[in-house]
């Protein structure tokens, strides 16, 4: 859901040392960004950025960056980043960029990322924006222009019909399902996973979470 607009949230954004800014000027360029060739994960459409927050804390060999689109939702996440850094939290493998989705290939180049995270997406549930959604055909082609030839998405909903909208968007694509379930929690996948605040909340009320990891056999 999306934040009102908050006032001020603009400005913080442009002043913050979190945020990267210019950022078709960084493609072919985020190793000297973040000043080492370790792999680059991202999250597209971080919302309030806990989840990739936890996952820069827990993996300091790898680069994180957190996409997101809206003004209001970027701030909290800036907020909490400045509350984890009062605690001693100092994260220099995570950058956020506020952006939309639709331009990642005007910034990153052909093999700069390995991972894509999309947690809890907006469903667009009316059939003529189904291209708006994260995991359509669209999409994803967008994500073979910056993976590496190993890279993988993974998606989490708690919506049914975005899961299965999107296995066979997945299929049509010509993209490979590694992992696959209706039900997260009650699966063998779950050990390791790192839930989002949307997905304790789901999780709390017996609400089952789908998930799928994906990744593109190209041809050699």
């Amino acid at each position: 859901m999306r934040l009102r607009n908050i006032p001020g949230a603009k400005d913080a954004i442009e002043d913050s040392k979190y945020v990267v800014h210019d950022v078709q000027e960084k493609k072919g360029k985020w190793a000297e960004v973040f000043g080492n060739h370790n792999p680059v994960h991202i999250e597209v459409g971080m919302g309030k950025g806990r989840f990739i927050m936890t996952l820069a804390e827990l993996y300091p060999d790898v680069n994180f960056i957190g996409i997101e689109m809206y003004d209001s939702v970027l701030l909290r996440a800036l907020q909490k980043r400045e509350e984890q850094e009062k605690e001693g939290k100092i994260l220099n493998n995570l950058f956020f960029i506020r952006m939309d989705a639709r331009e990642l290939p005007l910034v990153f180049e052909k093999g700069e990322v390995k991972k894509i995270y999309l947690n809890f997406s907006d469903p667009w549930p009316k059939e003529r924006h189904a291209k708006r959604r994260l995991t359509s055909r669209q999409f994803l082609e967008r994500y073979q222009q910056v993976l590496d030839a190993e890279g993988v998405v993974e998606f989490k909903t708690d919506n049914r019909e975005l899961f299965e909208f999107s296995l066979e968007e997945v299929k049509e694509a010509g993209w490979t399902l590694e992992k696959s379930t209706f039900d997260l929690h009650h699966s063998e996948y779950v050990e390791g996973n790192i839930m989002t605040e949307y997905e304790e909340k789901f999780v709390a009320k017996g609400k089952p979470i789908c998930m799928l990891q994906i990744f593109l056999q190209e041809d050699k």
